[in-house]
C-alpha cells in the first residue's frame, strides 16, 4: 500500500472518546500548536539567583520616567519591589512598639520568647527587632537587632522566634544569657501575613483544625484567608492592596529603601478608604478606583469592607475622596450578586466581574463622574485573577465554562472544556490566574488540579488558530512580555523568564509529549500491519544532539488498553525506522528524549511535520 501521511487535525479534542476523534490528537503536555502544526513549549530560567520569601500571586511591570524598570511582587508574607535583579521589601510597616519588648532565652535552646503587649502579631509574621543589648551570653545584641519571623504565638503578649547569627546561622543560648535585651527595645511589625490556602466563608471549618468550638463560626479577615494583592500605578508611584485588607502607597522618588505606607494616613488624606477587595487606576481620566470599599460613617470611613460598594478618588488626586461640587469623588454601589470578585481594564472601560454578573464601568465626566451598565448576569469570574486581556479581547474563566469580551460577551466553545472541569479543584479557585503569550497568540489559565492544593496545571488558547490544548506547569502569577523581552512568571521563590531557549532552568525539560487518537483502516475491519515509519520533524534548535521518540501503540477495541508497541529514538539524521506491529487500532506518541543524565538533550526544540507510516491490511483474524 502507498506511504499514509499522519497528518493530524491541530489541537486536542476530549469531548468524545479517543476513537471518535479519529485524524486528531487527544493527549499533549508542554507542546503547543503553531500553524497547526505542534511544536515543544519554549523553555524557562531564573532571571536572577535571589529569591523572594513566600507564595507569589501577583505582578506589575513599569517604567519610571527616568528609564529604570521596576516589578512589582506580592506574596503571601511580602510585598517586594525587584529593581536590577534584586527583591526590594517594601512590606508596610502595621505597628511600631517602642521601649516595650522583652526577651527570655533558655539554655541549650535556639528559641527566644519575646514579650510586647497586645502585638497582635500571627505565626510566619516579621518583626524587627532594634535597641536590644546582649541576654549576658551567645545572644548578643547583633542576634538579637534583626528581622525575624515569628514561629509561634503562645499569647497575645508573647510570640517566639528562632535566635540567628548575621549570617543565617543558628544560634543556640547559653547559661549566661540570662538578660531581657535591655529596657530600649522597639520593634516594627509587617503586615500580617495570609495564607496560601482559600478560605471560601465563615462558619465551621473555615479556620484551622481544632481552631475555635464546634459549630463556632469564624469571621474571615485578612490573616485567615488567601492572600492575593493588587496593584497599579498612580503616576511613577505604586498603589497596592491586600485583598480584604489595607491599600498602600510606595512613592518611587523615596528608593526601595522605603516601605509603602497606608494611603489614609499620608498627610493630606481625606476620606481615603482603609480597606478594598482591589484598587485600579482609571487611566483616560486619572482616577484612583477602590473596589469593595469600606463606606463612611459621618466623615470617617468605617473600616468594613462592603463587597458591592465602589469608591472613587478625585481626578488627578489619589487622596481626595470626598465627593465635593469641586471634584469629581465619588461612590456607587453594584446590585446584582453578592460580592466583587476582580476586574480588568480595557481601552474604553474597566470591566467588573461579581460573583453573577459582568458589569461595565466608563468614565462620563461631572457630575456623575463614573457610569456602569450591567452586561450580563449568569457569567461570573471563578477567581479575582481570571481574567485577562489580550489582542482579540478580554477573556474569562467562569465556574463552568470560557467566556470572551470585545463589545459583547461570548462563549469560547471548548474542546477540552470536560476535561478541565471534571479535573479542576474549585475549592482553590481564587489561586486561578489567567494569562498571555501575545506573539503566539495564546491566551491560557493555571490552576489546581482536582486532588491539588496549589496550581500544577494549564489550558491555553490560541484565539487565531482556534485550538486548545493542555499540561502541567506550576506558575502561580505570570506576565506576559512587554517592557522585557520574553514573559516573566514565578514558582517556588523564583522569578522566570518564559519562552526562553528549550530548557527547564538549565536541565532538559521533563515529559514533553503529543498523542494521537486512534486510527484504523477500513474502520478497523481488518487488522492493521505496520512496518515502518518515515519520521517529518524540525529541529528548532541544536538539531546536531539529542533525540524525539516515536513510540507506537496499539490495541484492538475501544475498550481495550493500549499496549506500548515500539519505541524508536529519531534524531536529525534519521531517515526511516522500522517496527512491526499489529492491531485494529493504533495510536503514535511523539515524545521528547527526557533523559537528564545525557547532556546532548540540552537546547532540543522540535516541530512536528508529516510523518508518514508503511502499513498494509493483515487480515480480518
Amino acid at each position: 500500500m502507498p506511504l499514509q501521511k499522519t497528518i493530524f487535525k491541530p489541537g486536542i479534542y476530549r469531548e468524545g472518546t479517543d476513537y471518535d476523534n479519529e485524524g486528531g490528537w487527544f493527549d499533549c503536555n508542554l507542546v503547543r500548536f503553531r500553524k497547526g502544526r505542534p511544536e515543544k513549549f519554549g523553555g524557562w530560567t531564573k532571571t536572577t539567583s535571589n529569591s523572594f520569601l513566600g507564595t507569589a500571586r501577583a505582578l506589575h511591570p513599569w517604567v519610571s520616567l527616568g528609564g529604570t524598570k521596576f516589578l512589582g511582587l506580592g506574596t503571601t508574607f511580602k510585598y517586594y519591589i525587584n529593581e536590577g535583579g534584586d527583591f526590594a521589601d517594601i512590606t508596610p510597616i502595621r505597628k511600631t512598639s517602642t521601649n516595650s519588648i522583652t526577651f527570655a532565652a533558655t539554655n541549650g535552646s535556639s528559641i527566644i520568647t519575646a514579650t510586647d503587649s497586645s502585638h497582635g502579631a500571627v505565626i510566619n509574621d516579621f518583626v524587627t527587632i532594634s535597641g536590644a543589648v546582649s541576654l549576658g551570653g551567645l545572644v548578643n545584641s547583633a542576634v538579637l537587632n534583626q528581622e525575624y519571623q515569628i514561629i509561634s504565638v503562645p499569647t497575645a503578649n508573647t510570640y517566639t522566634f528562632e535566635a540567628k547569627s548575621t549570617s543565617g546561622s543558628t544560634v543556640t543560648a547559653n547559661s549566661s544569657d540570662s538578660g531581657n535585651g535591655g529596657s530600649g527595645v522597639d520593634g516594627a511589625y509587617q503586615l500580617n501575613v495570609g495564607l496560601d490556602v482559600y478560605v471560601s466563608g465563615s462558619g465551621w471549618g473555615a479556620g484551622t483544625w481544632g481552631e475555635g468550638n464546634f459549630g463556632s463560626t469564624t469571621a474571615l479577615s485578612n490573616t485567615n484567608q488567601l492572600r492575593i494583592w493588587t496593584h497599579d500605578n498612580f503616576g511613577e508611584n505604586l498603589i497596592i492592596n491586600q485583598r480584604n485588607a489595607g491599600i498602600y502607597k510606595w512613592v518611587e522618588n523615596d528608593g526601595t529603601s522605603t516601605r509603602a505606607v497606608q494611603l489614609s494616613g499620608i498627610t493630606g488624606a481625606n476620606q481615603v478608604p482603609t480597606v478594598g477587595l482591589q484598587t485600579i487606576t482609571s487611566e483616560k481620566d486619572r482616577h484612583l478606583i477602590v473596589l469593595g470599599a469600606d463606606v463612611l460613617s459621618g466623615t470617617t470611613r468605617t473600616g468594613t469592607i462592603d463587597p458591592m460598594f465602589i469608591a472613587f478618588s478625585d481626578q488627578e488626586n489619589e487622596l481626595e475622596f470626598e465627593p465635593k461640587t469641586t471634584n469629581t469623588a465619588g461612590s456607587l454601589r453594584l446590585s446584582s450578586g453578592s460580592s466583587i470578585i476582580g476586574s480588568v481594564k480595557s481601552r474604553q472601560e474597566i470591566l467588573i466581574w461579581t460573583d453573577t454578573a459582568l458589569y461595565s464601568m466608563q468614565f462620563i465626566g461631572p457630575p456623575f463622574t463614573f457610569g456602569v451598565n450591567l452586561i450580563n448576569e449568569g457569567i461570573g469570574l471563578v477567581g479575582p485573577k481570571a481574567a485577562v486581556t489580550a489582542p482579540q479581547g478580554i477573556y474569562w474563566m467562569s465556574y463552568n465554562n470560557f467566556y470572551v469580551y470585545n463589545g459583547s460577551v461570548q462563549n469560547v466553545p471548548c474542546a477540552v472544556q470536560n476535561y478541565v472541569f471534571s479535573d479542576i479543584n474549585l475549592g482553590q479557585s481564587f489561586k486561578i490566574n489567567a494569562f498571555t503569550i501575545a506573539d503566539k497568540n495564546e491566551v491560557g489559565w493555571f490552576y489546581c488540579s482536582e486532588n491539588a492544593t496549589e496550581v500544577d496545571r494549564y489550558v491555553i488558547y490560541n484565539y487565531i488558530e482556534n485550538v486548545w490544548f493542555y499540561g502541567s506547569l506550576s506558575r502561580t502569577a505570570w506576565l506576559d512580555a512587554g517592557i522585557e523581552n520574553f514573559p516573566r512568571a514565578v514558582s517556588d521563590g523564583y522569578l522566570y523568564q518564559q519562552e526562553s531557549g528549550f530548557n527547564d532552568d538549565g536541565s532538559p525539560m521533563t515529559n514533553v509529549f503529543i498523542e494521537s487518537s486512534d486510527f484504523d483502516l477500513a474502520d478497523g475491519e481488518q487488522f492493521t500491519f505496520i512496518k515502518r515509519i518515515i519520521p517529518d520533524f524540525k529541529f528548532l534548535q541544536n538539531d546536531n544532539a539529542g533525540n524525539v521518540n516515536i513510540v507506537v501503540k496499539t490495541r484492538n477495541f475501544p475498550g481495550d488498553s493500549l499496549s506500548t508497541n515500539s519505541t524508536n529514538a529519531i534524531s536529525s539524521s534519521t531517515t526511516q525506522a522500522y517496527v512491526r506491529g499489529r492491531a485494529r487500532q493504533m495510536v503514535l506518541r511523539f515524545e521528547s528524549d527526557d533523559d537528564a543524565s545525557n547532556n546532548g538533550n540540552l537546547n532540543i526544540g522540535w516541530r512536528l511535520g508529516a510523518t508518514r507510516i508503511d502499513t498494509r491490511p493483515d487480515g480480518k483474524r
